[in-house]
């Protein structure tokens, strides 16, 4: 079988990378599913043609979330269904960062501040949005946290996509115009004043963990110093354009709802004991350039994107909330009076999308071209 670049990385250091640091046991599945990916070890369907007698046989898919292999119909099938929850109103892309004082605090403390990241972007907005100078409503967000930069080193943020209309507290639909109804000052002042206070709130109560490259921050007077030095600093939360045609906000979204760190598509070699990736340099405005790292290098900052087991990347607040999501879309696409879009793949089967999307029959026999390949009904696993 043909290796994916990725796949040559792993296959050719993980070994080397295991023995020299310590994966986490969600570190070596996500390593053992990438090196396995589409490969005789997790079995294969087999088809055979009723025509010509011709078998085909498809090696399965790991369907890890830190695949680069396994992401792309997960993607499709996401923005299907999210499409149908857009309503009539411009749409805003919202980037909340951190200071890079905080990185090994965060990484030491994975679940818990990644779970903090993400409630403090939402209530900023929530709150801010209330206030009826801005919106005077509640509007739906969408959530999807992002670990990595362009070289692979870690940089959590959070990616929010964000309505610029909702329900007023007393059930009307309020919408703004085209530019964001946030000053980006007032929403760094806020989101900072809410992390801040919620860290120092973990802090004294015993709930963070130090690791060797934070371990000063356990001196209260180290973390009193470096609080100070936080609340003094400006943060820049990232406001990107607005969306012209409110479909455009799923699809845009749908490039970071399911992305991981990187893809095969970026490594332009594996050479060795060396592997060549294409980056941006936001520094040179965006230009592309090649970074070249060790294979055991490249492995670890990889493995530093995995997340921790069950945590959910991607998340809904606002009228997009689970509990009110379904009761609130109702109320507004009556008031806007039609609903824009429809899901084109709900009730579709699994054949049925992959021609719908991609236009690839699974039926057609690749041997004489009939419309006859049938599968025979179960997963085999291919033995040496």
């Amino acid at each position: 079988m043909h290796r994916l670049k990725i796949q040559q990385v792993f296959d050719s250091a993980w070994k080397d990378y295991a023995s020299c640091f310590c994966p986490s046991p969600v570190q070596s599945r996500a390593a053992s599913s990438i090196m396995a990916c589409k490969s005789p070890k997790l079995g294969c369907n087999v088809s055979v043609c009723t025509d010509c007698g011709h078998m085909h046989f498809h090696n399965n898919s790991c369907r890890n979330r830190s695949c680069p292999n396994c992401q792309a119909l997960l993607k499709e099938l996401w923005i299907d269904a999210r499409k149908a929850e857009v309503i009539d109103a411009p749409y805003f892309h919202v980037v909340f960062t951190i200071p890079a004082q905080l990185n090994a605090l965060v990484y030491a403390n994975q679940a818990l501040l990644y779970s903090l990241l993400h409630r403090c972007s939402a209530h900023t907005l929530l709150e801010l949005s209330a206030d009826r100078k801005f919106l005077g409503a509640t509007p739906g967000i969408i959530q999807v946290l992002h670990t990595w930069g362009q070289e692979l080193n870690f940089h959590p943020h959070i990616h929010c996509i964000v309505s610029g209309g909702g329900l007023s507290p007393d059930g009307k639909l309020r919408t703004c115009g085209n530019g964001f109804f946030i000053p980006a000052k007032v929403l760094a002042a806020k989101f900072r004043g809410k992390l801040l206070a919620s860290l120092d709130s973990l802090y004294k109560s015993g709930k963070l963990s130090f690791s060797p490259s934070c371990s000063s921050l356990a001196d209260p007077a180290s973390w009193a110093s470096l609080k100070d030095r936080l609340y003094n600093i400006a943060w820049c939360p990232d406001i990107r354009e607005t969306f012209n045609g409110f479909g455009n906000a799923i699809e845009y979204l749908g490039r970071y709802a399911n992305r991981i760190a990187i893809t095969n598509s970026r490594v332009k070699s594996v050479d060795g004991d060396c592997v060549t990736f294409v980056a941006k340099d936001y520094k040179n405005d965006s230009a592309l350039k090649d970074v070249t790292l060790s294979c055991c290098e490249f492995i670890r900052r990889f493995m530093m994107h995995v997340l921790p087991p069950g945590f959910q990347k991607i998340r809904y607040y606002g009228f997009l909330s689970n509990r009110y999501r379904k009761e609130k879309l109702a109320v507004i696409f009556r008031i806007q009076g039609h609903q824009r879009f429809k899901s084109i793949l709900a009730g579709l089967t699994m054949d049925q999308v992959l021609y719908k999307l991609w236009g690839i029959n699974v039926h057609v026999c690749h041997n004489c071209g009939c419309l006859s390949m049938r599968p025979l009904g179960r997963s085999y696993v291919m033995r040496a």
